[in-house]
């Protein structure tokens, strides 16, 4: 371990949960992807904060998160960053009860980034993000309304699937 193990509680935290109650083959595609993404910028971000950067752990996390970046670019993938937009700008009250990770990293206005693959949502801030703000964004993707909304026919399901309607009209 590198840096403070206190974020290896923040990892147990995250590994603990589990989607069983959920059959996510039936999510939208577009939207179980980026779910998985932002687990995994956090996992990366926090196994950083924990374990050595050469580690075999961080290895794997980055090879993985250097393939997503191209799997972003496929399909309707491409238009998530848009429609988190869309939604803050038509739908604002759902756009506030979206995971906050999601909320800084796609609204243009919050300087929040992957930087690196990290979540830095400081660019001019050293410090790392404390490990309850962590504990809240994994407790928000694992809020049962969330996950209930990824369905294919489920709220955010029916308004990406509105807003990609109206993207190619």
């Amino acid at each position: 371990m590198t840096t403070d193990p206190e974020y290896l509680h923040v990892l147990t935290h995250l590994y603990e949960k589990s989607t069983i109650l959920h059959d996510t083959t039936l999510f939208n595609k577009t939207l179980y992807f980026y779910f998985i993404d932002s687990l995994a910028h956090i996992d990366y971000t926090c196994s950083l904060l924990t374990f050595n950067y050469q580690s075999p752990k961080n290895i794997m996390g980055a090879e993985y998160l250097r393939w997503r970046i191209d799997e972003e670019k496929k399909g309707d993938r491409v238009q998530f960053p848009a429609f988190m937009v869309w939604l803050k700008d038509n739908h604002p009250e759902k756009f506030a009860n979206l995971p906050s990770l999601w909320q800084m990293i796609y609204d243009p206005e919050d300087p929040a980034s992957y930087r690196s693959f990290r979540i830095v949502p400081d660019p001019d801030s050293k410090q790392p993000l404390p490990t309850d703000v962590f504990l809240i964004m994994i407790d928000e993707f694992f809020d049962k309304d969330f996950l209930k909304s990824l369905y294919e026919d489920a709220s955010l399901s029916r308004l990406f699937n509105d807003f990609l309607s109206q993207q190619k009209s």
